[in-house]
């Protein structure tokens, strides 16, 4: 409760946070709030915003519907946000909680493998991993997961690191408590708050590494996303400049808002702050 009440001092981290779930009940409700499917081509195109009732905000090259393309859009960045940030602390959890409770040779070994994925550009991998793997919303998931495991990893390592030296995890080996259970009951709930405000940058980062690949075409080729919207109005910007642009600031937006939040949690989390 106390970490909440400090959470909501924050506007900006409110902000965010109430945008981030406004956006989601968009993307749940979207088939409710549009007429049409994104892709379907159902209006004149390159209709400008707020000409049309039906079609509020333009329609592209194509006809579809840009409202429909941005509400669906929400799902693939959202979704895509949510599930690499939970593949990366899976991973990273896994990797850096063996690496920070056992030590010794593993440690140097599990690092050495977090510093070969670190020396390699984020985007240029992710970019590799997909084509090989072929785009999907699977392939994206696990090359953005791939990427963004060491730095979690180090991170729990350092906890671990840390908090294995402190009384209360001595006194549960004394007492006869087993590794998995000094692990998961002493050590893992202490570094709980580090983590989430990290996974949260995490979340922020596979948004724009989404949009980035859909940009590049890299999609999943069934889903509708900001960055394929703006991929495929880039040769339009003079002529139907809102093509680009509403995408454009629907990914700023979240990215900001995930940031917002992730910001908001550190300084809730922060010991020793007042109310």
């Amino acid at each position: 409760m106390v970490v909440l009440k400090r959470f909501i001092r924050q506007p900006f981290a409110l902000a965010g946070a109430v945008f981030l779930l406004l956006l989601a009940t968009l993307a749940l409700t979207a088939p409710w709030l549009t007429n049409s499917s994104p892709w379907e081509m159902n209006t004149q195109p390159m209709l400008a915003p707020f000409h049309d009732a039906a079609h509020w905000l333009g329609s592209d090259l194509l006809g579809r519907d840009l409202a429909s393309g941005l509400f669906y859009g929400a799902r693939v960045s959202l979704a895509v946000g949510v599930l690499a940030s939970l593949a990366t602390l899976l991973v990273g959890l896994i990797v850096g909680a063996i690496a920070g409770y056992v030590g010794g040779w593993l440690d140097g070994v599990l690092m050495r493998i977090a510093e070969f994925f670190q020396i390699i550009p984020q985007l240029v991998l992710a970019v590799i991993l997909v084509a090989v793997l072929e785009p999907s919303m699977g392939s994206i998931v696990l090359a953005i997961s791939l990427v963004a495991w060491p730095a979690v990893a180090r991170l729990v390592r350092s906890e671990f690191l840390t908090l294995r030296q402190r009384e209360f995890v001595q006194a549960a080996r004394v007492l006869g408590q087993s590794p998995w259970g000094i692990i998961t009951q002493q050590i893992l709930p202490n570094a709980l708050a580090p983590l989430l405000v990290t996974l949260t940058f995490v979340m922020a980062t596979a948004i724009l590494t989404e949009a980035a690949l859909a940009f590049l075409g890299l999609s999943d080729p069934e889903a509708m996303s900001w960055g394929y919207m703006i991929n495929a109005s880039r040769g339009l910007l003079r002529d139907a400049w809102w093509m680009s642009l509403l995408p454009g600031v629907a990914i700023v937006l979240c990215v900001l808002a995930v940031n917002r939040v992730g910001e908001g949690l550190r300084v809730a989390f922060e010991p020793g702050r007042s109310l």
